[in-house]
């Protein structure tokens, strides 16, 4: 399935939606109103190889619990996305089995690349 998770209280969120000019076939999923589950985390994880990857450190949660200052393992990683949609580095497109994580230019070419190649 494709889908993107993004939280639609995100400028940077929404204007990259706007700006991939999604196909009607892309399953849009507010984190805030309907949280990722264990097996969406999981399946997202069986793509990218990595809950690090997945995990933003820009949240202010990570700031505010000092979690910069403690070393981390990919299980934390797993848990902290799962205890708050925060942590979820955003957005986090999976299109066509591949998975786009993230707001950087480069990733967001990548991703409007893939959809319309």
């Amino acid at each position: 399935m494709n889908k993107i998770y993004y939280l639609k209280t995100c400028n940077t969120c929404m204007r990259i939606i706007k700006e991939l000019n999604l196909p009607g076939d892309v399953v849009l999923q507010d984190i805030k109103e309907t949280p990722i589950t264990v097996k969406q985390l999981e399946d997202m994880h069986k793509l990218s190889q990595s809950y690090e990857a997945l995990f933003s450190k820009r949240a202010k949660l990570y700031k505010e619990m000092d979690l910069k200052n403690q070393s981390l393992e990919e299980i934390d990683y797993k848990n902290y996305i799962l205890e708050h949609y925060t942590f979820l580095s955003r957005p986090v497109l999976i299109y066509n089995n591949k998975i786009f994580i993230g707001n950087s230019k480069k990733n967001v070419a990548a991703a409007k690349a893939a959809i319309h190649e």
